[in-house]
């Protein structure tokens, strides 16, 4: 992270209830930013401190999405532990949490019972499926909220009827409800600062992906009398390539490019909603010329061209795309296990300032610390909660 200017969170303080993905993600984006970010995890750390890959027992999975955090482990039931969080919450500006709709009113932290106290706090609160209504709380997990809100059939229409949707392990809905929450918390810091108070936030992942859907949620109102488009992979030589001439500017260049100027007269691609119905079959006259050739040499002749083009890359292939070693998109970040890479936020602002921090908290890291210098507990008030294995430390002796 550049210091040539300050980050535009400085100064905020953020207490992260959460786990897994979504809330860590919405957490780490605020300490991207320059938001001290206090992680609250369970005494034997969060859960995807196991999550694979490991490197001598330290997840760079977990790393990915909690880089820049403190870590405390505490177990959130006892009474003594709840008095010191609710003094850290007093003395903080946000708290972001992932638990299932009343978890967090039995522990005591709710928004109402933390406003009390902090009256400008914006409360994030991240579930499945919202806090109130008939579903708030139903258990979900991303490829859950995929099945339920018709992400999953909407991917699979240009499949043949009897296909079953597709198996995916990209989770779409948490990484798009740590986004709008992410966004949802500036926009409420935004408004304690111009308006005063603080507010409380419900970010569903059902919700976000409903927003997602655009062009499905009008035309399940308002059906089509024919199929839209789909875009996918049409054969290279030794691959896949995804070719997209959408405007008549970029369907006129690759008639030049391809050498098939007489797709030009066809009346089956001579305006848009034409070559739209007959989407097919303009992608297999490409096809005819992409299965000849290598699929980098495809990508290069039609990009060159001014025609959207690209193979089928790993995710490896993609990161170390010159592209991103140019913009700095990829940090690297190192935890107990060694070092890693981890993309920096997809936002970059003039002048530096914002960036995934460099250090993973091992857990505990930071227990004794802000126990006693934030939450006000004695030191030996700290030993008999480390005595008693209601909190760790990352200095505590191990067996």
């Amino acid at each position: 992270m550049s210091n040539s200017q300050k980050a535009p969170l400085e100064g905020i303080r953020v207490i992260d209830f959460t786990q897994i993905i979504a809330g860590p993600y919405c957490a780490r984006l605020l300490a991207d930013c320059g938001a001290e970010v206090i992680k609250l995890e369970p005494v034997i750390g969060e859960h995807m401190r196991n999550a694979p890959p490991q490197r001598d027992g330290h997840s760079s999975y977990y790393g990915h999405l909690n880089a820049g955090k403190k870590s405390v482990t505490v177990n959130l039931t006892d009474p003594r532990v709840g008095d010191v969080v609710r003094k850290l919450v007093a003395e903080s500006d946000v708290v972001v949490e992932n638990f299932r709709p009343g978890v967090m009113k039995k522990l005591g932290f709710d928004y109402a019972t933390l406003a009390e106290e902090n009256p400008d706090l914006v409360y994030c609160a991240i579930s499945g499926f919202g806090q109130e209504g008939p579903r708030a709380l139903e258990p979900a997990y991303a490829p859950v909220v995929h099945a339920a809100s018709g992400l999953d059939k909407s991917l699979g229409e240009f499949e043949e009827e009897s296909v079953p949707p597709r198996t995916s392990g990209v989770y779409f809905a948490d990484y798009l409800a740590a986004i709008y929450a992410f966004g949802a918390v500036q926009t409420g810091l935004l408004s304690r600062f111009r308006h005063g108070g603080g507010r409380f936030i419900d970010v569903a992942l059902m919700d976000s992906v409903i927003n997602m859907l655009v062009f499905e949620i009008q035309t399940s109102q308002f059906p089509l009398d024919w199929k839209r488009r789909g875009f996918g992979p049409i054969h290279a030589k030794d691959g896949f390539v995804i070719v997209t001439p959408i405007t008549q500017n970029n369907f006129q260049r690759l008639t030049e490019a391809i050498k098939r100027p007489d797709m030009l007269e066809d009346e089956r691609f001579e305006i848009p909603f034409k070559r739209s119905t007959n989407w097919n079959v303009l992608m297999a006259e490409i096809e005819a010329w992409t299965s000849k050739r290598p699929a980098k040499e495809c990508e290069e002749i039609l990009m060159a061209a001014g025609i959207p083009c690209s193979r089928y890359k790993s995710t490896g292939e993609a990161i170390n795309d010159p592209q991103f070693a140019a913009r700095g998109v990829m940090q690297t970040v190192t935890d107990g296990g060694g070092s890693f890479q981890v993309p920096n936020p997809p936002f970059v602002f003039q002048g530096g300032g914002v960036g995934v921090s460099s250090t993973v908290a091992a857990a505990g890291e930071h227990t004794r610390d802000v126990l006693q210098n934030l939450g006000g507990m004695s030191q030996t008030e700290i030993e008999d909660l480390l005595s008693e294995g209601l909190a760790t430390a990352h200095d505590m002796e191990t067996a």
